[in-house]
């Protein structure tokens, strides 16, 4: 047996690629029946989000699972499939590469939340659907544990590497809850809906947007359920406001101090009335720290939040990384004592021991028989034993961890004599090793 998985992400092909892999959960449903109908895969599980989409298996023959697995993929993708796009991992290569998906190490965005629900999402629909077993119940549970664990024993998540997200984390620093803020922002472009985002995100319950072209502050405002102020006006509401943030591309400060000192004389609130400028060229004039009751941060505040996020992020990534090995190394270890492994390589390889005794009589009494003739009834008598052994491997892996696990293992063994030393006993047992 060996596990496999084959996938693209942000990092192999483009988002045009990426979009016709981005499968509903009806047409992974399908998928997943192709697969745990085929004899080649005991277990199957499809992850497929906006920025990857990737296919985890249980190969019964690694050479054979490859083949039947390249196939398979090029049915479903279609015209689609360019062997560039994909990558292939196998063993502990496999196993390492989840835990790392799921502790989002391998997002487009490391530390971002979603992906360790989107894994936990697509695990369960797999077990539902009946294409997970013993492995890869123990291995996504450790995964989902993984992902988990590196969110609680880090900061990996909690670190803002972006200026918009920085921005919103600073205006919190100043004014805590952000449920009941009184949000303006100025300026209708890209960097000013990033940091509305963030602000609703983080719990914003709506904003107030101004622009010079009122349709544009419209657009925006319209994105978030926001209201619009005419640009005019701004500074009227902007003092009574707990967070202005500013991006306009204005060649001068739209916000002075005389004019802003002027204003804050009607100011209603005790708390600070929190600046952030965004903009390059400034908009707000930094004479206006030297006012009362007002907080001012610039790009270069921001920036060097920014900065120091992600060194902190990539000692972090290091941290995690040192975690998931860990727990590798842990996972190792239950898979191999897995309570009914033992009986499985028993009666697997009893059966084989079997098949290859009269295999070799059987081709002994036809010398006439070519090479490829030899080779097809050897494969064709591992497929009648696989065959064979699909079924009754399947129960006892549902066996596994039920009150039904000890009648299983005793009654296996005793049925097909797997304790028992006889002429038909293999010599050695063949060791599973799943990590190769």
């Amino acid at each position: 047996m060996q596990l496999i998985v084959l996938g693209l992400n942000h990092k192999t092909a483009p988002v045009e690629i990426r979009e016709k892999f981005n499968f509903s959960r009806s047409r992974i449903k399908h998928i997943l029946r192709l697969f745990r109908e085929s004899d080649d895969f005991s277990e199957t599980v499809l992850v497929s989000t906006c920025n990857r989409t990737e296919l985890y298996l249980v190969a019964q023959e690694p050479e054979d699972g490859m083949a039947s697995l390249q196939i398979a993929v090029k049915r479903i993708a279609g015209k689609t499939f360019k062997s560039e796009y994909f990558y292939t991992l196998t063993g502990v290569h496999c196993v390492r590469h989840l835990l790392l998906v799921a502790s989002s190490l391998d997002s487009l965005i490391v530390g971002e939340g979603q992906i360790l629900s989107q894994v936990k999402d697509a695990y369960h629909l797999a077990r539902t659907a009946g294409t997970t077993s013993t492995l890869f119940n123990t291995i996504f549970n450790q995964a989902i544990t993984t992902g988990k664990r590196i969110r609680t024993r880090t900061q990996i998540a909690y670190r803002s590497v972006s200026v918009s997200s920085a921005a919103v984390d600073l205006a919190m620093k100043v004014v805590g809850d952000l449920s009941k803020a009184d949000i303006l922002v100025i300026g209708a472009g890209k960097m000013s809906e990033l940091t509305a985002r963030h602000l609703l995100d983080k719990g914003a319950p709506s904003i107030f947007v101004t622009n010079r072209s009122y349709d544009h502050a419209q657009e925006l405002a319209a994105k978030f359920n926001g209201s619009v102020i005419r640009f005019d006006d701004f500074i009227d509401h902007a003092v009574n406001a707990d967070i202005v943030i500013t991006s306009t591309g204005a060649p001068h400060y739209i916000i002075q101090r005389d004019r802003l000192a002027l204003a804050l004389e009607e100011r209603q609130k005790a708390n600070p009335l929190v600046l952030i400028d965004i903009a390059v060229p400034r908009d707000v004039d930094p004479e206006v720290t030297r006012l009362k009751n007002v907080v001012l941060y610039n790009i270069d505040d921001l920036q060097n939040v920014v900065d120091t996020n992600k060194e902190l992020r990539n000692q972090d990534a290091e941290a995690a990384k040192t975690l998931i090995e860990e727990d590798i190394l842990a996972l190792k270890e239950r898979l191999r004592y897995l309570s009914l492994r033992p009986v499985m390589v028993r009666l697997h390889d009893k059966f084989d021991f079997l098949r290859e005794r009269i295999v070799a009589k059987t081709l002994k009494k036809m010398p006439e028989l070519t090479e490829e003739q030899q080779h097809k009834i050897e494969v064709m008598s591992e497929r009648l034993m696989y065959k064979f052994l699909r079924d009754p491997m399947i129960n006892i892996n549902k066996a596994a961890g039920t009150e039904e696990e000890e009648h299983v293992k005793k009654d296996i063994s005793r049925f097909f004599m797997l304790n028992d030393k006889d002429e038909d006993e293999p010599d050695d047992e063949k060791n599973y090793n799943y990590w190769n």
